[in-house]
């Protein structure tokens, strides 16, 4: 029976856990996570010295690890903030540009604005004279009625054109019959015969086209530039879904729990970390391509012989030469006015020296009309290459922030962290946009719930795009604020009633990892003291036997 019992002991010994063994060895270190985590700013109070049994973690794999759940909280949380810092960034990056866009184009529009009518007064003064001056009021507001259309007031562009010209007929007329006393009454007549008489010619209709089609493309493209910003800010502040908090902090902080500090995500893994936190945004896309091309087609129309520093900086002298045009007709147009409206009464005072002033010719208006053109096309240039490039932005996010953190070089895809271990990742990468993440594989996310701030921007782009369509036609467009008003039906996708308007709130550590890369090490610790459980029973059953005998 001694023999027997040596036996046992012998056999125990060969099954017990070899020396170096994870169930009795020494564990690992947590000192180069006890640094990092500090260095994050945060308190080393209750933060392990070495490895511990990773059951309580609810993101990270299960194995041993030097996190504890409240480190796993602050990670998470950390996480969050890093991602919407970077998206904060992006977009104020991508906004600075377009505001930089806007404030080039508009500031040179209001340039031209501001040269014409100088030009005007300046030359219009020296030729005209005290006949200017009386009627200088008509031409300053004309300059003032184009700038604040230009500046998006609700005005009626070809209102205020015919008005400039019916109060030019009226002026010029008054002071060119002086020496009569007219009536309100009388120049309200003299002004309804502008289409009849047509007394400038064929000036007002080209200047009216000409001058429509520029100032609705101005306004409609510097609206198109102002809109795009606005969309860039609303939909940088994002409300990422807890799923997103978890996954980011998963790919980025548990290899650190794991004692893997330097293993950098996988490209495909990142990939769809990425597209699934960022899935609304790239909905985006479509309509974003669609406004960025209207807008590079109407700032073809800006620069050449019909562009936007010619109408401008010309209409100095299409309105000296309606005025030459009326004056070379007066004595026709006097005589069917007053056959028309009745004889005048005298009783005025001298004339003016319409006749005198009219007689001097054409207006020499002189401005570097060249060098205008040249800094159109430099401005059109701009805009359309940075144009170009914005087209693809929100679907090229998730690469651009992946760039600077997944693993490269030779053999990466072997030794990247896959969101488990250190290995290749094998899922497919997912597509772009909210319905395309139905299998993401990182991101549980709820396809039927799309983010209502970001619906309304898509159908704010829908809306700008429209615009600048129309004004592309010369169509006169409203450019009234609609965003209050737009609460994202059209997406198709779910009712006001049962679309989330904001994030869950749920515990971002109340659930456990959906999969593990290998079985827990501290199950295989039980697993290994089970398999001892044998041993055991042959070393006592022996000595009872014995005892039993004595």
């Amino acid at each position: 029976m001694d023999s027997f019992i040596i036996a046992a002991l012998a056999l125990c010994s060969l099954t017990a856990p070899a020396h170096g063994d994870k169930g009795t060895s020494k564990a690992r270190s947590c000192s180069d996570i006890r640094q990092f985590y500090s260095g994050k700013g945060f308190h080393l109070d209750g933060v392990p010295q070495s490895e511990i049994s990773g059951e309580h973690l609810r993101v990270c794999p299960q194995g041993y690890t030097c996190c504890t759940s409240v480190m796993e909280d602050n990670l998470i949380l950390l996480s969050r903030r890093e991602m919407e810092g970077l998206l904060k960034d992006a977009g104020r990056s991508l906004q600075s540009s377009l505001t930089g866009q806007h404030k080039a184009f508009d500031g040179y529009f209001l340039e031209l604005l501001n040269r014409s009518a100088l030009a005007l007064d300046e030359t219009f003064t020296a030729t005209y004279g005290l006949l200017y001056i009386q009627i200088s009021q008509v031409f300053s507001d004309l300059y003032t009625d184009l700038r604040q259309y230009y500046r998006g007031n609700n005005i009626n562009l070809e209102e205020v054109l015919n008005e400039f010209w019916a109060r030019l007929m009226e002026k010029l007329f008054q002071q060119a019959n002086k020496q009569y006393v007219i009536g309100e009454d009388y120049l309200e007549c003299v002004s309804k015969q502008m289409e009849t008489l047509r007394p400038f010619g064929d000036t007002p209709r080209v200047m009216k086209t000409a001058v429509t089609r520029t100032l609705v493309a101005a306004r409609s493209f510097v609206q198109g530039l102002q809109v795009s910003g606005d969309v860039v800010r609303k939909v940088s502040q994002p409300q990422l879904i807890p799923e997103c908090w978890r996954a980011l902090m998963r790919m980025t902080y548990c290899p650190h729990c794991r004692g893997m500090a330097s293993a950098r995500p996988c490209a495909n893994y990142c990939s769809n970390v990425m597209k699934g936190c960022l899935a609304n945004q790239a909905d985006l896309n479509t309509e974003w391509r669609h406004l960025a091309e209207t807008m590079m087609q109407v700032a073809d129309r800006f620069d050449g012989p019909s562009g936007v520093d010619s109408v401008l900086l010309s209409l100095p002298s299409h309105i000296s030469e309606a005025m030459l045009n009326m004056q070379d007709n007066l004595m026709t147009i006097n005589s069917r006015l007053i056959q028309t409206c009745g004889n005048l009464r005298e009783g005025g005072t001298s004339s003016t020296g319409v006749d005198e002033a009219t007689k001097r010719g054409r207006v020499p208006v002189e401005d570097q009309m060249e060098t205008s053109s040249t800094k159109m096309d430099k401005l059109v240039t701009d805009v359309t290459v940075r144009l170009r490039d914005l087209q693809s932005y929100w679907v090229s996010l998730p690469a651009l922030l992946c760039s600077d953190r997944v693993a490269t070089g030779t053999g990466a895809e072997e030794k990247c962290w896959n969101g488990m271990s250190r290995a290749r990742y094998l899922p497919e990468v997912m597509g772009d946009g909210l319905a395309s993440q139905i299998n993401n594989p990182e991101v549980e996310i709820d396809i039927t719930k799309p983010d209502m701030t970001i619906r309304q921007q898509i159908m704010q782009l829908k809306i700008m795009t429209h615009r600048l369509k129309n004004a592309l036609n010369g169509q006169d467009v409203d450019f009234q604020d609609t965003s209050d008003d737009v609460s994202g039906s059209g997406s198709g996708m779910c009712t006001e009633e049962t679309c989330s308007r904001g994030p869950r709130l749920i515990d971002p550590v109340t659930e456990r990892p959906i999969r593990y890369p290998y079985l827990p090490e501290n199950k295989k610790v039980k697993a290994s003291a089970n398999h001892n459980l044998p041993c055991v029973a042959t070393f006592l059953i022996p000595l009872l036997l014995l005892l039993l005998r004595r």
